[in-house]
């Protein structure tokens, strides 16, 4: 007769693979690792010797964060090329979250070390212009991947229609989506002749407006650096306006998927400062 397969309790296989008991019992319960036996009255498992290395493996693929469904369809399938797709896709996430770490690590770095250089801030004049928006309530969280996706849509719409941005696209943003993290938002690009509404594509006439402006380079993760300075020049200036803050794409996700070259120029309503009173 073959001999049995040999065996190991629950507590011996936690043992040999250094996953805890409790961590075993989520496995099997979720069928990412079944144990090979269940008493079907004390409910004690038990499992394979043969079941260690895959353990082993699941155990090193947690360390590296990739999610239990991600684990269960790797050890599913049999299929080389499928394999290597799954675990290429999550390098590059941990890759895209270890840069992201070295560029937090960096701006605490700046912030809690002397004071910067003192930054640029201008002051300019926004005349009138048409062009083409599209205009929806946004939560804060969402509001980098809206706005490109809105800014390609609105340069499509151009496209389509024959027309010709003639300035930056720029973005509008109600206080709302700063103060309770969802509001109205309205994403445009000014354009040489007039649209027709398509989709949620609408015409759009932006309007005359004092700003005042500092030009932000890299991602947007790290734009409330300069959001800060910006507000701190107009309050220090007692300048400030009512109306949306704004930004304007000078180098954005139009122009490259290179977070680190984009340049955007952030614009906060002031009065107008030659009509100011002295």
């Amino acid at each position: 007769m073959p001999a049995a397969p040999a065996m190991l309790t629950i507590g011996d296989f936690s043992r040999a693979t250094l996953l805890t008991i409790k961590t075993l019992r989520h496995y099997h319960d979720t069928g990412l690792l079944a144990a090979a036996e269940v008493d079907p009255r004390s409910g004690y498992r038990r499992y394979l010797t043969s079941q260690v290395p895959q353990a082993q493996i699941i155990k090193r693929f947690r360390e590296l964060q990739m999610p239990l469904n991600e684990i269960r369809r790797l050890l599913a399938s049999s299929d080389g090329p499928t394999r290597d797709t799954i675990i290429a896709a999550h390098l590059r996430r941990l890759e895209n979250e270890l840069g992201r770490t070295q560029s937090a690590v960096s701006e605490l770095r700046g912030l809690l070390g002397p004071p910067a250089s003192p930054v640029t801030i201008s002051h300019r004049h926004i005349a009138p212009m048409l062009g083409v928006a599209i205009s929806e309530r946004v939560d804060v969280k969402h509001l980098v991947s809206w706005l490109a996706g809105a800014l390609a849509e609105l340069h499509s719409t151009l496209v389509t229609q024959s027309r010709r941005a003639v300035a930056a696209a720029g973005g509008v943003f109600s206080d709302e989506i700063f103060a309770k993290g969802r509001g109205p938002a309205t994403m445009y690009i000014p354009c040489d002749g007039p649209i027709e509404s398509i989709g949620r594509v609408r015409p759009y006439h932006s309007p005359e407006v004092e700003l005042a402006t500092i030009v932000h380079a890299g991602s947007h993760r790290s734009i409330d650096i300069a959001y800060g300075a910006l507000a701190t020049h107009v309050a220090h200036y007692e300048l400030a306006a009512d109306g949306p803050l704004r930004e304007h794409y000078l180098v954005g996700p139009l122009d490259t998927l290179d977070e680190s070259a984009w340049r955007t120029e952030i614009g906060w309503p002031i009065v107008n400062v030659a009509e100011r009173p002295h």
